[in-house]
């Protein structure tokens, strides 16, 4: 056994990878800068674990998920494998803590949200990490032809120069041809080097329906389904609502989305996970990182704005190989609420630049000043106070964000992070300070690890529970150590966070690029039509069409979609007809051939090569010729 099957079994249980995972560990292992492509629940990040595990050296992650960065820290911590993050939002001090434990501290991973990589405080140390390995996950995101297209991911390149040997690895789920170069050209790769898993999903029927009445036929297509699933909206609102309905009709569900408490939405996704609720009903905010094998849907009921979406969060639907569904619904008002999202995306540039200046009256930013802040922000309240409905608001903030002019993170880390100040031999103080506090120290030692090291994420609930204290008792104890240098405690944050990048300027020098509004209005506009075509298109395989958007061409029609067994115009299935009309047309390319000779080279019903063969000799397809024999109309 080799090193790399000894680390995947020690450390994850396993005897064997998934396919492309150690053909991707092998290239990264020969230096060369490698893009690997694969769809959801595909098992990227074990690729970039395993090497790193394996030589010496620290693995640089960059990675725009917060809640996924933290996620994958904890289970490599669970493990035994030393890692750390750092990301928006963190103090100056957590991150001094951290990036010193990187360089001192025999740390194997350092997970990095882009926007931290040029910040002067990080590149002080950025030089002095032992780096093997570079990794870029949601690759994709550095394409301003993307999807997700994030300005920070373009600083990436620039570490290179400081990590001339390191090899680069960058990962994502769902990247068209266009996207798949980009990545590569703007990563500097020397030369192309791209390892693809296939998209075929065998074992996923994706179906699409038309339904005007979509909630009656929600109720009922899920009462009658088995399994756990997932069922994607686009509000908040409408989780709860749709959640609720369903639990009237006697389904066991939930509903989850970014605006929950962080213990909410850990309680509801374990719930869910174990099979205690059995569908959840989400927006997006739901399922990175979620690898649950037996989820037998997943169901669309609002149109997602790309195929790229789409595809990932249907591709939720049997991991475990098992034959499930992804179902789209449908109607007129969708394709209209898509429409509408190009506009509301790219508000006008004046209305954005209200949006700024108004921004910087309501935080109280005066010009010239604000570089580096970070500042609490309350969207609703400011889109109330000055009369800016709130799809202006946040798209203005993302249109700025690509300019450089500051960050919007409207689902920041909310976890409530502890550092002890104090060393252990110095704990006794608290004796004299009058408060009874011993009691709450020991809970902590005795709850969680590295206090000592780095900042620790804390649950507070659970620890009031624990000391049978009320949270605010909890907290005003906390806050009190924290007051006396005995710690250092961070109480998690309700609010979006914004961080200016340069000083206030004033509001006529506000600048959109065509780069980031003509040309990304475009090509949102080419993928909100994308997804309209997919769902409206009668003619083709589903799973052919999706292929064929990620560059799969010629692939074989699935035969279990809406499509395939819908009924052609030739009187029999889609599936049957495509099948049968490309051996006709094999045959005939060779040379003409009578009915019966036709019938005896077919695979299939006699009756349905005799159906097809008619229906394409009406349409003009084939001709008969002199002799009476069938030929291919040129």
């Amino acid at each position: 056994m080799d090193s790399y099957h000894e680390i995947l079994l020690k450390f994850w249980g396993f005897d064997s990878f998934r396919p492309l995972q150690e053909d991707i560990i092998h290239s990264v292992a020969a230096g060369k800068d490698t893009l690997g492509l694969m769809p959801t629940g595909g098992g990227k990040s074990i690729t970039f674990q395993v090497f790193t595990l394996s030589t010496e050296g620290m693995c640089l992650v960059v990675t725009p998920l917060i809640a996924l960065m933290n996620d994958q820290v904890e289970n490599l911590r669970a493990k035994g494998i030393k890692a750390l993050a750092i990301y928006s939002g963190m103090t100056s001090r957590e991150i001094e803590i951290a990036c010193n434990n990187a360089v001192y501290g025999d740390y194997k991973f350092l997970y990095v949200s882009p926007e931290r990589l040029m910040s002067d405080n990080f590149l002080e140390y950025l030089i002095r990490f032992k780096l093997n390995l570079i990794t870029v996950d949601e690759a994709h995101c550095i394409s301003q032809w993307g999807y997700d297209f994030r300005p920070s991911y373009l600083q990436i390149a620039k570490i290179r120069t400081y990590f001339p040997k390191v090899p680069l690895l960058a990962l994502t789920a769902t990247a068209t041809p266009e996207v798949v170069d980009d990545i590569q050209d703007k990563l500097l790769f020397p030369q192309k080097n791209l390892l693809k898993k296939s998209f075929v999903r065998e074992n996923v029927t994706y179906l699409v329906r038309k339904k005007e009445d979509k909630l009656g036929y929600l109720v009922e297509t899920v009462s009658k389904s088995k399994g756990s699933g997932i069922i994607y909206v686009r509000s908040r609102k409408k989780c709860r609502e749709i959640s609720d309905l369903l639990r009237q009709h006697e389904v066991s569900a939930d509903f989850y989305h970014a605006g929950l408490d962080p213990v909410m939405r850990k309680e509801k996704q374990n719930n869910w996970m174990k099979g205690t609720s059995r569908v959840m009903v989400a927006t997006n905010a739901f399922g990175m990182g979620i690898d649950k094998p037996d989820v037998r849907f997943v169901l669309h009921l609002d149109l997602p704005d790309s195929i790229e979406a789409y595809f990932q969060e249907a591709g939720r639907a049997g991991r475990d190989g098992e034959r499930s569904v992804a179902l789209m619904i449908y109607n007129g008002t969708d394709k209209r609420r898509l429409h509408k999202m190009v506009t509301d995306a790219f508000p006008e540039i004046e209305r954005i630049r209200d949006v700024y200046q108004a921004l910087c009256d309501y935080l109280q930013i005066a010009i010239g000043t604000g570089k580096n802040g970070f500042y609490t922000f309350q969207p609703e309240d400011f889109a109330r106070k000055f009369s800016f409905p709130a799809t202006t608001v946040y798209h203005s903030l993302k249109l700025m964000e690509r300019e450089g002019y500051l960050e919007y993170t409207d689902d920041p880390e909310t976890s409530s992070r502890l550092y002890f100040l104090a060393h252990r031999d110095e704990l006794y103080r608290i004796e004299t300070s009058g408060k009874n506090l011993e009691q709450l120290i020991g809970m902590l030692l005795r709850s969680y690890t590295g206090l000592f090291n780095d900042y620790v994420r804390i649950d507070e609930v659970l620890l009031a529970r624990r000391l049978n204290m009320t949270a605010d008792e909890l907290y005003q104890n906390l806050k009190y150590l924290s007051q006396q240098k005995i710690i250092h405690y961070i109480p998690r944050r309700e609010a979006p966070v914004v961080q200016f990048l340069i000083e206030r300027v004033e509001k006529g020098r506000i600048r959109i690029s065509p780069a980031n509004y003509q040309d990304r209005k475009a090509n949102y506009q080419k993928r909100i039509d994308a997804v309209i075509g997919y769902a409206c298109s009668e003619e083709q395989c589903r799973s052919v069409q999706l292929l064929a958007y990620f560059g799969e061409l010629g692939s074989k029609s699935c035969g279990q979609c809406d499509v395939c067994k819908g009924e052609h115009q030739s009187g029999i299935t889609n599936h049957e007809f495509e099948f049968i009309s490309l051996q006709i047309r094999k045959l005939l390319v060779a040379g003409s051939m009578g009915i019966k000779e036709l019938i005896g080279q077919c695979e299939g019903n006699e009756k349905s090569v005799l159906k097809v063969a008619r229906w394409m000799l009406d349409q003009g397809n084939l001709e008969m010729n002199t002799s009476n024999l069938l030929v291919l109309k040129k």
